[in-house]
């Protein structure tokens, strides 16, 4: 049962149909995992903190740079030269002393981010390259793992989940196959509106939360991309790629 004082924090979304005690108590026994506490990474820390899961894990592996805080909200003038794993770390548990949470301040890869995935329950991509995107994709496959993943660049949002607990594609590979991938781009280079990445981080912030709680539709063959300039949605089918050497039958 819920304690008094969790029912009093968490009582506007207790009173959701969808939630109710049950998904509360779901959501505090749910482990996550957050790869990368950028501009994606922030927001949904901030917002998974608030809603009561009880641990969260924040890897990664850089410090905080002025430049961060223009979309970064997690952190603070002060925090700038910090580890940006345990600044978050950090602004989590002040925002809610009753749940766990802890730093890997390292980026995560091979024996290391297979344990970590392994341990969640779900996975949040919050990284900003496809070499990451590809190694989190292939764990969370292998580990049977529920994955969330986004990125934002310019005006530009993209938003995708998967649940491979089935073992089953479409995944992020069937997507953006690694020998296709795009040559690399980044903020520095091409820019980013702060609100886009927020508006990326908070949907998968919403998504994880309905992942724990079996809360409405995650939508796992969907690819969604987000215009901030026309406020416009786009959505496709993501068919799974029978050759891919991530998901397919083939692979396994």
């Amino acid at each position: 049962m819920l304690t008094d004082e969790s029912f009093l924090r968490y009582q506007r979304q207790v009173q959701l149909p969808e939630i109710g005690e049950q998904g509360q108590q779901a959501l505090q026994q749910a482990r996550v995992l957050i790869i990368g506490a950028g501009g994606l990474g922030a927001p949904a820390a901030l917002y998974l903190a608030a809603a009561g899961v009880g641990s969260l894990v924040i890897a990664d592996g850089d410090r905080v740079e002025r430049s961060n805080l223009q979309r970064q909200i997690i952190y603070r003038d002060d925090n700038q030269g910090e580890s940006k794993a345990q600044a978050a770390v950090a602004q989590v548990k002040a925002l809610n002393p009753l749940i766990r949470a802890r730093a890997v301040t390292a980026r995560l890869a091979k024996l290391q981010l297979a344990m970590e995935i392994s341990l969640a329950d779900v996975v949040l991509d919050c990284t900003d390259n496809f070499a990451s995107r590809h190694a989190i994709n292939q764990a969370c496959f292998e580990h049977e793992k529920r994955l969330i993943s986004a990125a934002a660049i310019r005006w530009q949002g993209q938003l995708m989940s998967f649940d491979f607990r089935t073992r089953q594609g479409p995944c992020y590979h069937c997507l953006f196959p690694e020998a296709e991938m795009p040559a690399p781009q980044n903020c520095s280079e091409t820019g980013v509106a702060g609100p886009v990445v927020g508006i990326m981080g908070t949907f998968q912030a919403l998504q994880a939360v309905k992942a724990i709680t079996d809360s409405g539709d995650l939508c796992v063959r969907q690819f969604r991309q987000f215009d901030g300039l026309s406020l416009q949605w786009q959505q496709f089918t993501l068919p799974a790629n029978p050759q891919c050497p991530v998901c397919s039958k083939e692979s396994l």
